[in-house]
């Protein structure tokens, strides 16, 4: 009864704060379905195939090889191991936008109560293909430091957990194609132009859901895990909250869904009042069976 109480409190708390959040703009409501691409004032041909389409259910070659952090070669299947997987494709020099990206996921993987490595696990890969394993280390040190050593929840340095790879040219396009990552080296100004977001993954290797920008909800990528990994993970509450919210693949987000906090409301009305009247009736035959009889009145 506390956990139905419990989760009709979150339900109507997410509904006093939907329609807030409903007033924020959204990058992606200008565009296509399922696409995304980063507002920017350059030009559209400087634009042209920097997108992010959504592949949803697409399998993605986990025979595909990379290069870890350790320099030590790595084929994705090793690493799918039975969890759901985030994947952010960045470069690591890049001068901006993927700083911006890593440091919004590190911030929503820190306010989660789940745990990288234990609950999920964390993939970032290069799309510059000149860039080594030496980058990805530095990337991995300073991430993983600030990961388990700040934010709400206790975490071991879990080594696996989250993993920075590298990788040859024709590896690195066959895996952005299979997730709709578009991106493109601009010769001219020596960088990569590329939309901004992240991806979750199954445990198979199937495209599950996909977050756009570079800040990202605590709340979404806690429901797109456990969505993920076919609610393996999370509590009864969280299954609970997670059936009041609906995926928007348009903008990568959960919104609240009225009709179903109602319905979780109804229910959780009528568990409370046959609780209250159960507990009536036995408290009634308790008394009635275990009190002494009672002397009449002269």
């Amino acid at each position: 009864m506390r956990l139905t109480l419990k989760a009709l409190l979150l339900c109507a708390a997410s509904l006093s704060s939907a329609f807030a959040q409903s007033q924020f703009f959204n990058p992606a409501r200008s565009q296509a379905p399922g696409e995304y691409q980063n507002p920017s004032n350059i030009s559209p041909t400087e634009l042209e195939g920097v997108t992010i389409t959504q592949r949803l259910d697409n399998r993605i070659d986990l025979d595909l090889e990379f290069t870890d952090s350790s320099g030590e070669k790595v084929v994705l299947r090793e690493l799918f191991r039975g969890k759901p997987v985030v994947l952010s494709l960045v470069y690591y020099e890049c001068p901006m936008l993927c700083t911006l990206e890593l440091n919004g996921l590190l911030k929503a993987m820190r306010a989660m109560d789940f745990s990288a490595g234990v609950d999920y696990d964390v993939i970032s890969l290069s799309f510059d293909p000149t860039e080594g394993s030496d980058l990805a280390a530095t990337k991995k040190d300073e991430y993983m430091r600030q990961y388990t050593h700040a934010g709400f929840y206790d975490r071991e340095r879990l080594e696996d957990g989250w993993r920075f790879l590298t990788g040859s040219e024709e590896n690195i396009r066959a895996l952005a194609d299979a997730v709709g990552f578009g991106y493109r080296y601009d010769e001219e100004k020596d960088l990569y132009r590329h939309a901004s977001g992240i991806i979750t993954l199954t445990p198979q290797g199937k495209v599950s859901r996909y977050q756009f920008g570079v800040e990202y909800s605590p709340r979404d990528l806690k429901f797109a895990l456990m969505e993920a990994s076919a609610e393996k993970i999370g509590s009864p509450v969280d299954a609970v909250m997670l059936y009041c919210f609906h995926y928007d693949p348009v903008s990568g987000k959960y919104g609240f869904v009225v009709m179903k906090a109602l319905q979780v409301a109804g229910g959780a009305t009528l568990v409370l009042l046959f609780g209250f009247i159960g507990l009536n009736v036995w408290r009634e035959r308790r008394r009635s069976t275990s009190g002494a009889p009672r002397e009449a009145l002269s």
